[in-house]
């Protein structure tokens, strides 16, 4: 099903150590998290109740947490353990993640570097595995 609704954290700031150079790892560097859930928001916009939709504060928590806490080489590892951990956690039917790496070590002028997954419940776990909230 292509859902419509969808709740979004958008620009999450983390400092973390994800880096192919060791001095990355040491130093640290700081990095952005956009999350996109796409879910039916129907049952908690009509009861009001936060146990009808996505709690954005436990997702904003678990990806500060990955961000902080972990190390990776590459920021599209960085963005399947986000992606693997929400669909784990939470009752999300599809998301897409975006990690932006603002100081990557390039040769010259540049915004950030970006990478962009979408996942599927159903890709990541088949038949329904995966814990729910």
């Amino acid at each position: 099903m292509d859902y419509q609704d969808r709740i979004r954290l958008q620009n999450m700031r983390f400092y973390g150590r994800h880096g192919v150079h060791p001095e990355e790892r040491r130093l640290g560097q700081p990095f952005a998290v956009d999350i996109e859930i796409f879910t039916d928001l129907r049952a908690a916009g009509t009861s009001d109740d936060l146990h009808q939709t996505i709690h954005y504060g436990e997702v904003y928590r678990l990806v500060k947490r990955i961000v902080e806490k972990e190390s990776f080489y590459l920021i599209e590892a960085l963005a399947e353990r986000i992606a693997h951990d929400l669909l784990q956690r939470f009752p999300i039917p599809t998301l897409l993640v975006r990690v932006r790496k603002p100081h990557a070590p390039l040769p010259g002028p540049f915004d950030y570097v970006e990478v962009e997954i979408r996942r599927q419940r159903s890709e990541v776990f088949p038949r329904g595995r995966g814990k729910r909230a």
